[in-house]
């Protein structure tokens, strides 16, 4: 089950946000947690608080909708900042001309997910998929075969 929670029109560029949330993905939530604490980014309390509203929301499903969840197995499955709308500003120039300028603003999603007991996560696996990949792979080779014959062709009726 994946528990999230979601920080909408934050004035932070997205591109500033990611360096942030690239270093808690994968964590489990006590190492996020004690990371963003001592991160000198100025989007890591902003995170910290997001952070630990995703932890509330799998604790209250845990707790009020009867969903088992063990909440110190937790990890950070996804965290993505996107681009929010963009605000266009002016700037006076010389000689009466004016530069125009963007101040970007993100939304901000952390999505948590349960570990399995080995470690990972539960994934549920496609049956058949294995053999797809497999057949396009041996395909390649024929493929290029026909088109090498074909080149051949070519060049000799060219001749």
């Amino acid at each position: 089950m994946e528990f999230r929670a979601e920080a909408r029109y934050m004035r932070v560029s997205p591109q500033k946000a990611r360096l942030v949330l690239d270093l808690i993905k994968g964590r489990r939530v006590e190492e996020a947690l004690n990371t963003l604490v001592f991160t000198k980014k100025r989007v890591a309390p902003t995170i910290e608080k997001l952070l630990r509203s995703a932890l509330e929301n799998a604790n209250y499903l845990s707790t009020e909708k009867g969903i088992d969840v063990d909440v110190d197995n937790l990890y950070v499955k996804r965290a993505v900042a996107n681009d929010g709308p963009r605000m266009k500003r002016i700037r006076p120039a010389p000689m009466g001309r004016a530069y125009r300028y963007v101040r970007r603003i993100s939304h901000i999603e952390i999505a948590l997910a349960e570990r399995g007991k080995n470690g990972t996560e539960n994934v549920a696996t496609v049956v058949g998929e294995e053999e797809k990949s497999a057949k396009r792979v041996k395909a390649a080779p024929k493929k290029a075969k026909k088109k090498a014959a074909a080149g051949k062709k070519k060049k000799a009726a060219a001749k």
